[in-house]
């Protein structure tokens, strides 16, 4: 039973492939604005983490919950740490690590990985959903997990190498514990080749739980392909 939960939202201005990408507009809300929106749906105590004050002003009119943390971090999950810490988090804390460039997450996704970090014994807990086309698969930016007959993950990866794929959704939840622990690896030579920090956590021995979620869930945003069809999902709505 989670008693204690932190939803962080770690956020950055310098995406290398859209300008200024927290900020983009989506249907009259900034990206970050519709993140925050929906965490905020669950608990109180979301707070976007960021070192940029473009990003804090544009949501001071919404929130309070504001984190400016260091401009040397090397990823989201640095980022939020030092959120946790500046919270005083207890160390036994469920957080959850939203994307914050995952406008559309349901809230039903949420609940399902309280339930089932509740439910399984794991360091860390994160989501896959169906690969619904070929096109899924060959795009650069989906990556893929393969998990045991537990749905425990044994594989990562931007190739199509994977029997049976599901689509990695890039949403984490661990104790403040874990994630201390989780900060302080170093990247692995994998981790850098791919680009994908979840690896680390792999390659270090640390379990990963994958819950599946089979219902809608839209693209996140790395392109401007993906800002288009995120306004169309907003106006067909």
């Amino acid at each position: 039973m989670i008693n204690d939960l932190y939803i962080l939202i770690p956020s950055r201005i310098g995406s290398t492939r859209l300008e200024n990408k927290p900020l983009i507009n989506l249907g009259g809300k900034s990206l970050i604005q519709r993140v925050l929106n929906n965490a905020l749906e669950i608990t109180d105590k979301a707070f976007v983490a960021t070192d940029s004050d473009l990003i804090k002003n544009n949501i001071i009119d919404m929130t309070s919950n504001i984190i400016m943390t260091s401009t040397d971090h090397i990823s989201g999950t640095d980022r939020i740490c030092e959120a946790a810490k500046i919270l005083n988090i207890d160390e036994d804390a469920f957080i959850i690590n939203l994307q914050g460039d995952e406008p559309f997450i349901p809230k039903k996704l949420i609940e399902k990985i309280i339930h089932d970090y509740s439910n399984n014994t794991c360091d860390v807990i994160t989501v896959s959903t169906k690969i619904k086309s070929n096109e899924e698969i060959n795009n650069p930016n989906c990556v893929m997990v393969e998990t045991d007959k537990n749905q425990y993950a044994t594989k990562f990866t931007r190739s199509d190498n994977v029997p049976n794929p599901r689509r990695h959704i890039g949403i984490y939840g661990y104790s403040f514990n874990i994630l201390q622990k989780l900060v302080s690896l170093k990247p692995t030579k994998n981790e850098i080749k791919f680009k994908l920090e979840q690896l680390r956590f792999l390659e270090n021995g640390y379990s990963i739980y994958v819950s599946e979620f089979n219902e809608e869930i839209p693209p996140g945003i790395d392109t401007e392909e993906d800002v288009i069809m995120a306004n169309k999902y907003i106006k067909d709505k």
